[in-house]
């Protein structure tokens, strides 16, 4: 299972309840392209749990300026639409899958 894709007309009610990774990324970069199937991995293995998600930043500009994504990859992780923690850079399947079980 792919992390499901957000666009700004789907983002706000992904976020509303529940679990959300939000990977913010974009085809150029170099990092992303690490960090993706690690992200989808992911996805398979939280599925019921939490719902994991990827954000193109070019084309979704207004949501990367609305929370603040200066560097990519940016993940931010949501519980009930609050971000409860945001993580720059390349990081692990077993270090994501932590903070992800810790707030379910």
């Amino acid at each position: 299972m792919k992390a499901t894709a957000l666009t700004k007309e789907t983002f706000n009610e992904q976020i509303k309840s529940g679990v959300t990774l939000v990977d913010f990324w974009a085809p150029w970069c170099g990092p992303c392209q690490v960090q993706l199937p690690i992200i989808d991995e992911l996805s398979e293995e939280v599925k019921g749990n939490a719902t994991i998600a990827k954000v193109n930043v070019d084309e979704e500009p207004e949501l990367a300026g609305t929370y603040g994504i200066m560097s990519i990859p940016t993940l931010l992780l949501f519980k009930d639409g609050q971000v409860m923690d945001t993580m720059v850079g390349i990081n692990q399947k077993e270090a994501l899958k932590e903070k992800i079980t810790s707030i379910i």
